[in-house]
């Protein structure tokens, strides 16, 4: 008798690098899901090694290119939209993949992928940081 986990560690669903709830702003151009070309600026609400979670008034389909690039480093970066999420005020959130991998391309240090705010580590920080 097999038995098939569920867990997060199976290649399929786990993460390839740490996600971090982050504001940066963006601009993010591309073709909207009519073909039309758009360009909006707008703001990460998650970023990642790999990429970012957006929100975009374009409709964008799911697998196609579009451009992004880092409002304060001016750099850009091809996408492609792996994500299609709920759509809130007019917004859809998007997950947006770099076609090649930019682990600079956020300008911070993502923790290790075992790393959890419940780390004693964090704690330790969070502590010195309270007391001053």
């Amino acid at each position: 008798m097999s038995h098939v986990s569920n867990t997060p560690t199976q290649p399929a669903t786990r993460r390839r690098s740490q996600r971090v709830l982050m504001q940066v702003g963006i601009h993010v151009r591309g073709k909207d899901a009519q073909g039309k070309d758009f360009a909006e600026y707008t703001k990460t609400l998650a970023i990642n090694a790999h990429g970012a979670l957006v929100l975009l008034e374009a409709r964008v389909t799911s697998g196609s290119a579009v451009h992004m690039r880092h409002n304060k480093t001016e750099e850009e970066q091809e996408c492609r939209v792996a994500y299609l999420g709920p759509v809130r005020g007019g917004e859809s959130e998007i997950g947006l993949e770099f076609t090649e991998p930019r682990p600079t391309f956020w300008r911070v240090a993502f923790p290790p992928e075992d790393w959890t705010p419940k780390n004693p580590e964090a704690r330790t920080v969070a502590s010195q940081r309270d007391a001053k």
